[in-house]
């Protein structure tokens, strides 16, 4: 899954790395080493622009907000709920088919975290001395420090207890498209960590890399086999992963300080 990853590039260089053809300064969001459900999120998209003449896709940096919001809910409580889309089911069912057709973006990242349960914890717990066994968090991020750019969905949901003028009347939410781990070695593995991304969840984001970003932007492609053959795997050994503080489990803390490997896991042993 994804619950919480990193995004602290600014716009300057997302318009560059992705070929940005409009985005909006007023849009500018902060750098973020903690991003948690239901933030605001840069994603890029392609849309033709309203009002425009010619209605061709234009490629665009847009704040969403992440956890997705079907176009048919009655209200956007159940956002925190639809933060992720799995790959293999995501051209199913009913939250994300139409966004899969229709409105697929990017949600750049420099990488994700997950927990792990260490040993002694997990012994702790079965033996009933603890409820709530802490954990410890991995950073897993590209290993020659490329962007994570994330495979997702976008949709808009209209307020109807708003008037059409009000700038809250439209919401446009996303989710990250996941699959399952990798089980082959890491890039870079930590001496006493896991060896492969699977090793710490069964499942990870589907990261697109760039050979494969214009046609999963492009919202003229509605082939569903087509599709889906983009959402396969990136090639095996391209990430890495070590121990960060536990500090990234409060979503109040934000900074670079996050993302800091640790010499060790604070969390005693791990595997």
């Amino acid at each position: 899954m994804c619950g919480r990853y990193a995004a602290s590039r600014r716009p300057e260089d997302l318009t560059g790395l992705f070929q940005i053809e409009k985005w909006e300064p007023a849009e500018t969001l902060a750098p973020d080493w903690n991003v948690a459900p239901t933030k605001e999120v840069y994603a890029v998209l392609e849309r033709p622009l309203k009002d425009a003449d010619e209605r061709r896709p234009v490629r665009q940096l847009r704040k969403l907000k992440w956890g997705l919001v079907p176009s048919f809910a009655k209200n956007p409580e159940g956002a925190a709920r639809l933060i992720n889309a799995r790959a293999e089911t995501v051209h199913e069912k009913p939250s994300f088919r139409r966004p899969f057709l229709a409105r697929r973006c990017i949600l750049p990242a420099d990488g994700y975290y997950e927990w792990v349960t260490g040993s002694d914890e997990r012994q702790l717990e079965v033996e009933g001395k603890k409820k709530r066994p802490r954990k410890q968090p991995y950073f897993v991020t590209p290993a020659d420090g490329s962007v994570f750019a994330m495979a997702g969905l976008y949709e808009f949901w209209r307020d109807r207890t708003l008037p059409d003028d009000h700038p809250q009347a439209w919401w446009v939410t996303c989710s990250v498209i996941t699959t399952e781990a990798e089980t082959s070695p890491l890039a870079v593995a930590p001496a006493d960590g896991p060896h492969s991304l699977s090793d710490i969840h069964p499942r990870m984001p589907l990261m697109l890399t760039e050979d494969r970003w214009d046609a999963w932007l492009d919202p003229r492609r509605t082939d569903v086999d087509e599709l889906r053959a983009l959402l396969a795997p990136p090639p095996p050994g391209l990430m890495r992963a070590y121990p960060v503080t536990t500090a990234v489990s409060n979503v109040r803390n934000n900074g670079p300080e996050l993302v800091e490997e640790l010499e060790a896991p604070e969390v005693g042993t791990l595997f």
